[in-house]
């Protein structure tokens, strides 16, 4: 049996609801078969599966977008509406319900099925309006994540968890997979003082965590009074990328993650955004290639070649992007291509491709111009710091798995929702 954490949910004044519960824990939580023999089923898959009976009554609040799919393609809300829960709103998160809108982009409020109101978390505010919440009985989170601290939707998560807090009503996360989860924790944590909607979890940069095993760790790290429920998946385990589970399909989550294997680069070259180099935003590769006109694609090459690192290699590349940096310009650059999922370390590759970029490029890069967003992006201004100064790889990885292996010592293992 997986090792499952169980925390109330709600303390609403309704004749037989903890019955209810109580009748539904065991189909829901507990883990009878070995994972292997079982199908993925995700949250949504698995509370469709009992009749949305947890939902039975309530007024519903959905953060969701159009990667918040069923097992068999069906958007969560429509699935909803199709069994008869009382879905009074859904919120949408950085990328809009549609998950279309470019990066940073202010996003507004609309309707889905011509009735269904959907507000913007990610507009003039990035935290749900209390008055709103407290037209609902319960918040349910289904977000697909890609299992980076800095890509948002953990904020948005955190940041709903508070209101609903703050509001009196109960949280539920529909729990998906962390497409990325077998690649091991790693990058540095969130030091005091520089939290931002870029890093406003204290994790890993690379995480191996589920959006519920975070929502129970928030819970027990912030949130001890919110009444939380994690709807933890079915057949679900930590050696397995999310393109590897039959009949499950990962559907891009925001415009430029459009693959697993997109997902796995993405914060080896997230960085670059806090840089002068394309990180291939408005080209056919956005992350698995980066590039700029005063980049020379074979000597940078050769640089990383050096630091024989796993699971990837790199090749000369030429591009024009359509949008965002050097829009319309010829870049040249390098593009990754992996071969091996399970040694490829994304942040030692991050860290050599900082390292001698700067090295190479110092006065063209502008690592210090955009500081204040890189920092926000590490988590801390180490990093930028012992790339400015040129500190040897493997003593910038060993400050920051010092960090991630601290932070596993302090941390609860309640968290953790699967074998």
């Amino acid at each position: 049996m997986d090792n499952v954490c169980f925390h109330p949910l709600f303390q609403f004044r309704k004749k037989g609801f903890f019955r209810l519960i109580s009748a539904v824990i065991l189909a829901l939580f507990l883990f009878a078969l070995p994972a292997s023999a079982e199908p993925l089923l995700c949250g949504i898959d698995r509370l469709e599966a009992s009749g949305f009976r947890e939902l039975s009554g309530l007024r519903i609040g959905l953060i969701s977008n159009a990667a918040s799919i069923s097992r068999k393609g069906e958007p969560d809300y429509a699935i909803m509406l199709r069994r008869g829960v009382r879905l009074k709103f859904l919120m949408a998160p950085e990328h809009g319900f549609s998950a279309d809108i470019e990066a940073g982009k202010k996003v507004g409020s609309g309707l889905v099925s011509d009735t269904l109101p959907v507000f913007s978390l990610y507009g003039a505010s990035k935290k749900p309006d209390i008055r709103q919440l407290r037209e609902i009985d319960l918040l349910v989170f289904d977000l697909q994540d890609v299992g980076t601290r800095c890509y948002t939707y953990i904020s948005t998560m955190r940041h709903a968890m508070e209101a609903c807090e703050e509001a009196g009503i109960g949280f539920m996360v529909l729990d998906r997979p962390n497409p990325v989860i077998p690649l091991h924790q790693e990058g540095f944590m969130v030091q005091p003082g520089y939290e931002s909607f870029v890093g406003a979890v204290n994790i890993p940069f690379v995480h191996a965590m589920t959006v519920g095993e975070i929502a129970l760790l928030l819970k027990e790290q912030h949130y001890k009074k919110l009444d939380l429920r994690v709807i933890a998946m079915q057949g679900y385990q930590r050696d397995k990328f999310g393109d590897e589970y039959a009949g499950f399909s990962f559907k891009s989550p925001s415009p430029n993650i459009r693959s697993v294997d997109t997902a796995i680069i993405y914060p080896a070259t997230v960085f670059l955004e806090a840089t002068t180099v394309s990180e291939g935003r408005g080209t056919d590769a956005p992350f698995m290639q980066f590039g700029a006109p005063f980049v020379k694609s074979g000597e940078l090459a050769d640089a990383l070649r050096r630091y024989r690192l796993e699971g990837v290699s790199f090749n000369p590349v030429v591009f024009q992007p359509s949008s965002g940096k050097f829009s319309g310009e010829r870049c040249y650059g390098l593009r990754l291509s992996l071969s091996n999922r399970h040694t490829f370390s994304p942040f030692r590759t991050a860290t050599a491709l900082l390292l001698e970029l700067q090295r190479l490029y110092p006065a063209e890069i502008g690592l210090d111009k955009r500081g204040d967003f890189f920092d926000q992006l590490a988590g801390t201004p180490l990093f930028r710091e012992m790339i400015h100064k040129q500190f040897p790889l493997e003593a910038i990885m060993k400050e920051s798995s010092r960090q991630v292996e601290l932070s596993s010592q302090n941390a609860s293992s309640c968290y953790r929702l699967y074998r």
